[in-house]
């Protein structure tokens, strides 16, 4: 195993893996452009990232705040349990698909006009669902803020690419996606409140406002880190200049030919690897969401709504607890390997940074599982609660880092077939989950769910050997080799 890792470190591609990072170094060295994301000071990127990630936070908010109204959806629009649960589905599955319109948007005209926009159709978007008269009306209204809200996700790690040295953005990637599970789980404990208190448009009301006032925060802190060098003595921009929205624009870009890139991605094995670890993992989390709030309204635990948002706290807790291990550890993993290695920095020096989290997230399924089953006490269901999800941000971060340091040049279209499928799969559990465990029961279901995670995250084993020889081969075909050919 030893002598095929070591065969595989100095492939020819292995090699091509570290030379844009030296060729950042070498440009930075020879023409220190002040206007290059990759040469701001330090509090410049954190401005623009963190109003980014604020964005991502309420994003996700949006795509999880109806798991928690689906009783009272019920009610008023008589409508059956599978239809109110169309809500959270439909909205989930345009959050992923919706990014193959961004992304190539934002290959063409850059990436700020791409996030405010997006931010101004949301907040509409949220107005209407509060003021929806039928429940065909606010299906609609909300398959289209999904639809809207979906550029807050796979454009955010291209903007980390933009900005950030290659040693250090496991780190970077793991902010995102704290702010994207913090969405996941802080979300219902501020909207089973307001469903409790008042009723389920306030949630509306709520993510219209706050999404408003983080556009106009965003007007003023994000800059655009889309990198065209048009000049050979570049000035220091003003904070004036950097308000405009045709910094970005890329006249050689192509929409339709990004569209077509993101397609061939799926032909991409450490993408589809990416894509059913990522899927499987954020896919089991709204099943945990779905059966708890259906659980604990119910008897014997009789938990108020507010209840249920609180038991989402330990989510939370959870993804916390992943900020170092699936975030910095990585980084410092791939850094050890590399110089144990005397070589270039290889994708796959990220992949045992899954190690941890792939054994805690299947086990903290498989708690909760038992627990509601057995219908134990809450504190069991909130530890396992917790386990899965340190397991979905960690895994998600060590997925999304390997896919980006592979496939580099192609870094936003990469990441849209991984969420598009991401979402598909979370779009049929949201349909299907209830119907599931109905019919097999909790412990089969979420026993079958541990089984299914524990083999999406083993695959990293035979990436971790072959991994350099899958990306020599898809160097071939598809638009890694268009890239390579235009010297991306």
């Amino acid at each position: 195993m030893e002598d095929m890792e070591e065969k595989g470190s100095s492939s020819h591609l292995d090699l091509e893996m570290e030379e844009p990072v030296l060729a950042d170094t070498a440009k930075q060295l020879s023409n220190p452009d002040p206007n290059d994301p990759q040469n701001w000071s330090t509090p410049t990127k954190l401005t623009t990232y963190l109003t980014i990630c604020l964005y991502t936070f309420l994003a996700n908010v949006n795509s999880s705040n109806f798991t928690v109204a689906t009783k009272a959806i019920i009610a008023e629009f008589h409508v059956s349990q599978t239809q109110a649960g169309s809500l959270v589905c439909f909205n989930v599955f345009l959050f992923g698909l919706g990014n193959l319109f961004w992304v190539p948007l934002m290959r063409v005209v850059g990436k700020r006009p791409v996030y405010l926009l997006s931010m101004l159709l949301l907040c509409m978007m949220n107005v209407w669902s509060s003021r929806a008269s039928s429940y065909h009306e606010l299906l609609v209204a909300r398959i289209l803020s999904g639809f809207s809200a979906a550029a807050a996700d796979a454009t955010v790690p291209a903007v980390v690419a933009d900005m950030v040295a290659p040693h250090e953005r496991g780190h970077y990637l793991m902010i995102f996606h704290l702010a994207l599970t913090a969405g996941l789980f802080v979300g219902p404990l501020i909207n089973a409140y307001l469903v409790q208190d008042e009723n389920w448009r306030w949630m509306c009301y709520f993510l219209a406002t706050a999404v408003g006032v983080v556009f106009l925060l965003a007007v003023f802190t994000i800059r655009e880190t889309t990198y065209l060098a048009r000049n050979v003595s570049p000035r220091k921009r003003a904070h004036r200049q950097w308000m405009s929205l045709i910094l970005g624009y890329n006249p050689d870009a192509s929409f339709t030919r990004t569209v077509w890139d993101i397609l061939c991605n799926a032909a991409y094995p450490q993408l589809l690897w990416c894509s059913l670890t990522i899927g499987v993992s954020v896919g089991w989390n709204i099943v945990v969401q779905l059966t708890a709030s259906r659980t604990f309204i119910a008897p014997p635990y009789n938990f108020p709504l507010g209840s249920i948002g609180l038991l989402s706290l330990s989510g939370f807790i959870g993804s916390l607890l992943a900020f170092y291990l699936g975030g910095r550890l990585i980084d410092v993993l791939s850094t050890r390997y590399t110089r144990r290695r005397g070589g270039p920095r290889l994708p796959e020096y990220r992949l045992p940074g899954i190690i941890i989290p792939g054994t805690i997230g299947p086990a903290g399924i498989l708690i909760f599982g038992l627990c509601v089953a057995n219908h134990a006490s809450w504190a069991g269901s909130a530890v396992g609660y917790a386990m899965q999800a340190f397991g979905v941000a960690a895994i998600s971060n060590v997925a999304v880092t390997y896919a980006l340091d592979c496939y580099r040049g192609i870094t936003g279209e990469a990441l849209v077939i991984i969420f598009i499928i991401r979402n598909t799969i979370g779009m049929l559990l949201s349909l299907y989950a209830t119907d599931w465990i109905d019919h097999q029961g909790a412990a089969k279901v979420f026993g079958e769910m541990t089984a299914i995670q524990v083999v999406s995250v083993l695959l990293a084993v035979p990436l971790f050997f072959w991994g350099g020889r899958l990306r020599e081969i898809t160097s071939r075909y598809g638009p890694m080799r268009r890239f390579e050919v235009e010297g991306v």
